[in-house]
């Protein structure tokens, strides 16, 4: 047995350390927390101090029996987690559950380097236990919001407990939900930008433009007509030295926001790649705020610029956070070894590890440097005239009359601009920008600057062209994962270590959502003057379009409002942020974490009291009333229900029973119009005949799908059930057909084999069994051979599928998984841990990882979009499907048929 065992969180981490401390040394990992609150339950007493009961978790029993034995063997226990709250966390909870002593020898270092661990070895310490209650206090006062907020959304929001609240994920929500509104409520207002392009020296083009848009197309197009048989002449040419600095390197924000613009990766992904290349020693720690890099890693990156690029590129930098809680002891993210180039490892970490690599080695390197040039030229108009007095003759007897009548008052005076602007930029020396370039969140192509062609003051400049085209405003952007932790951090919520985390929770809880969205078409309008003639033409654009965006949902957007009426500190982006300052405080040992939950505990919990007694109802469905159905002339209403959110017609009487009809993706509550909610009950619709049967669209628990002579076949995702044409259902029809028949191959053990293609792909059919044919093998091309081929393969992994079984008891088994082994105890699953051997596993081991309980858990109802409101004393299940249409009760049975 080592003489020293050294406990890390990270199996990978501990292969890397293990490697360079010798045979003296055995590293072990716990696999993250081995203890934490028990979920079910407060398990907070709020009368003793916030004291926490902490349990072992059942699934780390065993791990936490072996490191027992393994530390009573050893002289020397070194505990060696992350150096950050978490991890001293993790050190103090193996402390107490394995009952080492308070002087226990704890290590910390940023990078896994055989330096970096043989430094920490020299200088140990013991577990920071203000560090520990900063952790505390923040699992704490989490566990409080959660477990005593959460039923109040339950009560008063909808029934089911699926609803829950958190701190920091209430915030993003707010944000979120408070973005979309401004969204919804942007009204886009349009001008007109003057640009025009000058033929100089006659093949060469310098761009330029008015400084200021004109309000009016009535306005462009009489600027314009003043321009006929205009000169232009360069007026002034204005030169100045310019520079750009290079950003400096990633903190867990940046990272995440750069890794989102230029990869495409979301912040948990770009946080699961980082923490691999740092288990691989390839990079320092990556939860961080500091923008610091210690000397050692300056003098490293000054030695590769000077052998890769040469000393003038080297210019060295201490960049400083203005976040006044930012951990400036700790470093920011960079590569251990600037030498390395390639990180190793898959594609993700490739490309993540480059970006990082090439962020930290510029921050190091000289600026760039520039030359601006700004064009003045000067516009003589024909006329000599420098503005226009429109009057009641002039409209009249102008070329645009109509145009300018119509937003041009008679009486107005335009005071038509005379110099147009032109710029460019000339990189002198490239410094940085050899290496690296920051990305911007919605880059404006517009705003780039080219080289200009020679010019002199006085020239005279020939016109090409000038237009006046119509732009619109746009609303702020709908947040990506990334530019919502730049706002986050902007506003000092959350800490480097939340950012994934909250994201990821408010989109798991179905508030939010992540997707595309499709743009619009609109028209706007163009004028030209060319060679003394101006035209006018319309064209069309595209706008609106945003990818990876996070849209509220309205389960989402319901538990929004009510946080903010009812619980406005919960929401409070102030009072947030001052309670991460308060964590802060008391990792710095300057605040009691029980007098913070005591001051915090009070009034929220007298707020839950009030709430909870108290009889509202205003959120209960957030209904909205949307006018009424034409038709029948009852009332037409939008609200959230268990299975999410519906248009209803009618009320729920003794005599006849409302009509239901599920939103559509992308329908929020609050905007859903009168002809929106009506067209939901359309469906189910005849779109036509074909082979004298009727096609009926509807929508069923497997969502869209058209009826034809008695069976179903699904519309795909880009097919629209309300819009779908009758030519459009003839095809899946007939693809359905002919992805259905099945060929014949031959016999194998006296039984037909058979190939076709169904619901999930092309397969091989032989004694009742389907055996998928993988991706990269063509259908057509299949002979007998290799789909005798695949169904042996297909027994073999059937019989491979359980690697142990106990005859005494059935419900437990130890399986072959497709992520690796794991126990199936009932209907539960159990990660087994990666350093015990699956094969060797007791029945009695096997029921101490599952908690001794074999029972089946109580699994929820799979909600489905399509699934109708939930059954009240007043509405059934069966009315729950009905439609405004007779042929409701067709939908019905096919939605079970399905």
């Amino acid at each position: 047995m080592s003489k020293n065992l050294v406990i890390v969180e990270s199996p990978a981490k501990a292969k890397t350390i293990e490697g360079y401390l010798g045979k003296d040394f055995t590293v072990k990992s716990s696999f993250g927390h081995v203890r934490d609150l028990p979920k079910d339950g407060l398990a907070v007493d709020v009368t003793d101090g916030f004291r926490p009961s902490y349990e072992i978790s059942p699934d780390k029993k065993k791990l936490v029996s072996e490191l027992k034995s393994l530390a009573k063997a050893a002289d020397e226990v070194w505990l060696a987690t992350d150096d950050d709250r978490e991890g001293e966390a993790i050190s103090w909870h193996l402390k107490e559950a394995l009952g080492l002593r308070d002087n226990t020898k704890r290590i910390v270092f940023r990078e896994i380097t055989k330096n970096a661990i043989l430094n920490a070895i020299k200088s140990p310490r013991t577990i920071d236990v203000d560090l520990v209650n900063a952790q505390q206090a923040r699992r704490v006062l989490d566990r409080l919001v959660g477990y005593e907020l959460s039923p109040v959304l339950w009560r008063k929001i909808k029934g089911g407990q699926s609803l829950s609240a958190g701190r920091v994920q209430s915030v993003a929500l707010r944000l979120v939900v408070e973005r979309e509104r401004e969204v919804d409520s942007h009204q886009s207002k349009s001008s007109f930008k003057v640009t025009a392009q000058f033929i100089v020296d006659g093949t060469k083009v310098l761009n330029a433009e008015l400084p200021k848009n004109f309000a009016t197309s009535g306005e462009a197009r009489a600027f314009l007509q003043q321009c006929i048989g205009a000169t232009y002449t360069i007026k002034n040419l204005e030169t100045k030295p310019a520079k750009k600095s290079p950003a400096p390197p990633f903190t867990t924000s940046t990272l995440q926001q750069e890794s989102s613009r230029k990869l495409g990766y979301s912040v948990d992904r770009t946080m699961r790649i980082a923490q691999n290349l740092y288990e691989a020693g390839k990079i320092s720690y990556m939860r961080t705020d500091s923008l610091n890099l210690s000397q050692e890693a300056v003098d490293k990156a000054v030695a590769e610029i000077s052998t890769e690029f040469g000393e003038k590129y080297i210019q060295t930098r201490h960049f400083k956070n203005k976040n006044e809680s930012a951990q400036e002891a700790h470093e920011a993210i960079r590569p251990t070894n600037f030498n390395d180039r390639n990180a190793g490892g898959d594609r993700d970490q490739k490309r993540l590890y480059e970006l990082i690599w090439k962020r930290a080695i510029a921050s190091q390197m000289a600026d760039a440097q520039l030359e601006r040039t700004t064009v003045t030229i000067n516009i003589k108009f024909a006329n000599g005239a420098t503005a226009t007095v429109i009057t009641e003759a002039s409209v009249d007897d102008s070329p645009f009359a109509d145009v300018i009548d119509a937003q041009v008052a008679p009486g107005k005076t335009i005071t038509f601009p005379s110099e147009l602007v032109a710029q460019g930029e000339v990189i002198k020396f490239d410094g940085f920008l050899r290496v690296y370039l920051e990305s911007k969140d919605d880059d404006d192509d517009e705003d780039a600057k080219g080289m200009l062609p020679p010019l002199s003051i006085g020239q005279d400049l020939n016109l090409g062209q000038m237009k006046a085209t119509e732009k619109f405003t746009r609303p702020q952007p709908r947040y990506a994962e990334a530019s919502l932790v730049k706002k986050l951090e902007e506003m000092g919520i959350g800490r480097p270590s939340t950012y994934a985390p909250t994201i990821s929770t408010i989109v798991n809880r179905g508030y939010v959502v992540k997707q595309d969205k499709p743009g619009q078409e609109r028209k706007f309008t163009e004028f030209t003057l060319q060679k003394d003639r101006i035209s006018e033409t319309s064209g069309k654009e595209n706008f609106g379009s945003e990818k990876a965006k996070l849209f509220p949902t309205n389960t989402g957007i319901v538990v929004n409002d009510f946080l903010v009426e009812y619980f406005p500190d919960i929401v409070d982006f102030k009072f947030t942020a001052t309670v991460e300052k308060d964590f802060d405080e008391i990792a710095d040992g300057k605040m009691n974490w029980q007098t913070m939950l005591q001051d915090f505990y009070g009034d929220f919990h007298k707020n839950i009291e009030e709430i909870q007694g108290s009889s509202i109802v205003s959120f209960k469905t957030g209904a909205r009333e949307l006018g009424l159905d034409p038709r029948t002339g009852k009332k037409v209403s939008a609200r959230l229900g268990k299975y999410g959110a519906y248009a209803q017609i009618g009320e729920a009487t003794d005599e006849e029973k409302p009509q239901y009809a599920n939103l559509r993706d992308g329908m929020l509550i609050e905007t859903i119009s009168l002809d929106d909610a009506l067209n939901l009950f359309s469906l189910p619709r005849e779109v036509g005949f074909f082979e004298d049967q009727a096609m009926t669209i509807g929508i069923g628990k497997f969502g869209p799908y058209v009826k034809h002579d008695g069976k179903y076949v699904s519309l795909t995702k880009e097919d629209d059930p309300y819009t779908i044409s009758a030519e459009r259902t003839i095809e899946l029809i007939q693809q359905k057909r002919a992805e259905s028949v099945s060929e014949a191959l031959g016999e194998y053990e006296g039984t037909l084999v058979a190939t076709g293609k169904g619901r999930f792909g092309p397969y091989v059919k032989h004694n009742d069994k389907y055996i998928s044919i993988p991706r990269n093998e063509q259908l057509a091309t299949l002979t007998l051979d290799r789909a005798i081929e695949l169904i042996l393969a297909k027994r073999q992994a059937e019989a491979n599928k359980y690697i142990k079984e106990f005859p005494e008891n059935p419900a437990v088994k130890v399986v072959n998984g497709q992520y690796g082994p794991y126990l199936a105890v009932g209907k539960r699953n159990v990660k087994i841990p990666k350093d015990v051997d699956p094969a060797l596993l007791t029945l009695e081991q096997c029921l101490e990882m599952a908690g001794g309980d074999t029972t089946p858990s109580k699994t929820p109802a799979k909600k489905t979009a399509a699934k109708a409101p939930a059954k009240t004393k007043t509405a059934t299940a069966k009315t729950a499907t009905a439609t405004r249409k007779p042929a409701a009760k067709e939908k019905a049975v096919a939605s079970k048929k399905k």
